[in-house]
């Protein structure tokens, strides 16, 4: 098995596809790093990225099986696809709370929240509304932008391994991200004077 290690992620795939369940083991402990750290980086408590590693690693157990892979090449930019899809789906429950009514007057539950008493819990629910829409304008930018923005800010990859990932120069990966923060930053302006 040792090995195995040197193959490149596609051939792990491939060779778990037929077969070898040992090489889905391996892809996972090459990128658990970068996966859990993007995790971390957008949920800020480790319990809860711990939970979403295991259900983006279900999900890519299951995605596997069924033969709905195909990002060629690109298996750690796939999982963290994954995993980011769940961030999202786990802030859009968290803005679904529970309404009791007591005397035709509603009243909040903050189900399993262990902050309920924390004077910050309002400055918390801001934060998590802000990463929503930031993840959401990033989300909205042209692919090229948003994949760079997200190789450099979430998966934390320098503009030479970008490059190299994206097959262009550092020359073009450095001006997609330039013109990812500006068109990023054109949007909340416009988002802010809605608001306003």
């Amino acid at each position: 098995m040792k090995y195995l290690k040197s193959y490149a992620d596609e051939d792990l795939v491939g060779l778990y596809l037929s077969g070898r369940a040992e090489c889905l083991d391996i892809l996972i402990e090459r990128h658990r790093n970068r996966i859990l750290s993007y995790i971390i980086m957008n949920v800020r408590r480790r319990d809860v990225a711990d939970d979403i590693f295991q259900e983006a690693i279900i999900r890519v157990f299951l995605s596997l099986r069924a033969g709905r892979y195909s990002s060629k090449g690109k298996f750690l930019s796939w999982v963290i696809r994954i995993a980011h899809n769940l961030i999202v789906d786990g802030y859009r429950r968290s803005r679904h709370r529970q309404m009791v009514y007591n005397d035709a007057t509603p009243i909040e539950l903050f189900v399993d929240d262990e902050h309920l008493a924390d004077t910050s819990r309002e400055n918390q629910l801001v934060e998590q509304q802000q990463l929503v829409e930031l993840t959401d304008m990033v989300h909205s930018l042209p692919d090229t932008q948003r994949q760079v923005i997200e190789m450099r800010h979430y998966r934390e990859m320098s503009f030479k391994e970008i490059a190299e990932e994206t097959d262009v120069s550092i020359n073009t990966a450095l001006g997609r991200m330039r013109y990812g923060l500006i068109n990023l930053r054109r949007m909340m302006v416009e988002r802010n004077s809605v608001c306003v």
